[in-house]
């Protein structure tokens, strides 16, 4: 209780930085996918569509991550994230706990409030609340894919973060990757990286038989990446647990960013 007295605003921030993303996702997908809009007439071909919502997508991420609130909680926004962060030493026990729940409803008011506004377009077969299910290829390969995706996610992310040159490029490239994914990986997984965001469309689309895939596989593959930068760089090449960390918003985390300025000069 003591962190939540003292952190309390970056909870709110990870609660509210979820929730929006997941507004943004519900809104793209019922303007890209319902068999009513405009897009599913002008752009018959998937591909093309999700090439948009990609793109939608990966700026809406680096948005998140660069807006003075991202700054402030370290834009993680996803439980996957905080953990692999905690098992790296970063983030205090009792910030993860909070974090995870945070996230945790955020993603789910979030869901509810798209719903609220888009009303039963959302819930559309063709969108369902842009639930992440696996694709025809089956279950083993959503989970192959989604412990890839999360691995290569946060590989770069802790190699370009821990950069002096490429640190200040880690939003830009984590909203490629998110871009990139949703257009070719997404058919496969239905491209979640993140449990709280998984969970909060699986409540309402009643889409419960597959969650445990998207429950598991995104802190494996990002644990797997964490495991494998430490064993090669070493714990203590882990600065900070921001994905962009400015001078100016205070940092709860075991912070050593200054050294990374100080290399950078």
């Amino acid at each position: 209780m003591d962190t939540l007295r003292s952190h309390w605003p970056e909870y709110l921030i990870e609660a509210a930085g979820l929730g929006l993303f997941m507004i943004s996702a519900a809104a793209f997908g019922v303007l890209l996918f319902h068999p009513g809009a405009a897009a599913v007439r002008a752009l018959p071909d998937p591909l093309s569509r999700r090439v948009l919502m990609g793109l939608a997508m990966g700026a809406t991420a680096v948005a998140l991550i660069r807006s003075p609130w991202g700054a402030r909680s370290g834009a993680h926004f996803n439980p996957a994230t905080t953990l692999t962060f905690w098992r790296l030493g970063k983030v205090a026990a009792p910030d993860a706990l909070w974090y995870g729940a945070a996230q945790a409803v955020g993603g789910l008011l979030g869901i509810l409030a798209a719903a609220a506004m888009l009303g039963p377009a959302l819930a559309d077969p063709a969108v369902d609340y842009v639930a992440t299910v696996p694709g025809p290829v089956g279950r083993a390969a959503a989970f192959s894919a989604e412990v890839a995706i999360t691995f290569v996610l946060m590989t770069v992310v802790l190699h370009a973060s821990n950069h002096p040159r490429l640190a200040d490029l880690t939003p830009f490239l984590v909203g490629a990757l998110v871009a990139a994914y949703i257009a070719l990986e997404s058919p496969i997984s239905g491209m979640s990286m993140n449990p709280a965001r998984s969970l909060a469309s699986a409540l309402p689309a009643g889409q419960w038989r597959e969650l445990w895939i998207y429950v598991l596989a995104p802190p494996l593959g990002m644990l797997l990446a964490a495991e494998a930068y430490a064993r090669r760089r070493g714990m203590t090449a882990v600065l900070c647990a921001k994905l962009h960390h400015d001078t100016i918003q205070p940092c709860i985390f075991r912070c050593r960013y200054h050294e990374l300025r100080a290399r950078a000069r």
